[in-house]
């Protein structure tokens, strides 16, 4: 069966963004896109607390909160319709816990698309209390979005030179640990640059290594010289196949001596998308994201795409 991209929508203005940025996600990679809603049943308490964005005029034979449930899906779908004509669009809502659901649901997803707050039924929920738990744990790739993500932000911005192209994408930016490269994560990267027909930017970055206390780099500047010239090479030569596989992807790599999510967060100031990894991790405790991909998924400017690997 085909894979699907899956929107995970709940009325929220963060939520709608990353229903558009599926819708365009989908027309690129030529899929049917999935609207998912989860709705969980709330106490009295709540049970008057309005979906932000969303028409609330009352369903005959229903209580409020689920006539406010039914027409978050609906709603998104009428609007994506309207601005991507031709692409199929199915709707779901599911009753349960979101971050059950959803991580079912992103079993069969070419890749499931969130908002970046919290998706648990109502506006203002407490952020990240379903999507970094949801990221943890899917084994399908995760794109976060961010409320106010607008499809130009990803273009480059025209400066009426003669070598411009009209919509010529942003970077895609791919942060790269050369310890543990993989495919799951190179081949969604080259694919989605691909896609976009933009230049990938691969980032390493990197420390010279610290032995008892002692930097070998600052007795010897020659020493970090002739590690990065190592660091770099190594780059060059994971990178070698996939620029075979991929020839109408231009590659710029960059190797860069530091924290690895200080990088990323910068190059996300110009790119359309940041690409980074994680270790799929099956133990119960831990949060199993990783510092860098913690760090990208609440300061990058644009949206990040976190892809499980071995």
């Amino acid at each position: 069966m085909s894979r699907t991209v899956i929107a995970a929508v709940d009325g929220s203005a963060a939520s709608l963004a990353a229903a558009e940025w599926a819708a365009r996600e989908a027309r690129m990679r030529r899929l049917p896109l999935h609207i998912l809603h989860v709705w969980q049943d709330w106490s009295p308490a709540f049970a008057h607390a309005p979906f932000a964005g969303v028409d609330n005029t009352p369903d005959e034979g229903a209580t409020v909160t689920q006539q406010w449930a039914r027409r978050v899906p609906r709603a998104a779908a009428d609007r994506l319709r309207q601005g991507h004509p031709g692409l199929k669009i199915t709707v779901e809502q599911v009753n349960g816990r979101p971050a059950q659901v959803l991580l079912s649901a992103a079993e069969k997803a070419e890749v499931l698309v969130l908002g970046s707050r919290g998706l648990g039924g109502l506006a203002g929920f407490l952020a990240g209390s379903v999507s970094l738990p949801l990221i943890a744990h899917a084994e399908r790739p995760v794109v976060v979005v961010r409320a106010g993500e607008r499809a130009e932000d990803e273009l480059r911005a025209r400066s009426g030179g003669h070598g411009d192209r009209k919509g010529q994408y942003r970077d895609v930016v791919l942060g790269l640990d050369l310890s543990r490269p993989c495919d799951e994560l190179l081949a969604y990267a080259f694919e989605a640059a691909a896609a976009r027909a933009a230049t990938l930017r691969v980032v390493h970055g990197w420390r010279v290594p610290v032995v008892d206390g002692y930097d070998p780099a600052a007795a010897d500047p020659g020493h970090g010289v002739a590690l990065g010239l190592r660091e770099a090479g190594t780059l060059t030569d994971v990178l070698r196949s996939w620029r075979g596989e991929f020839p109408q992807v231009e590659v710029e790599e960059q190797c860069l001596v530091g924290r690895p999510a200080g990088h990323l967060v910068e190059a996300s100031q110009d790119a359309s998308l940041l690409i980074v990894g994680r270790r799929i991790r099956r133990a119960a405790m831990g949060a199993h994201i990783g510092p860098v991909t913690h760090a990208v998924l609440h300061h990058a400017r644009t949206p990040v795409a976190v892809v499980p690997h071995p």
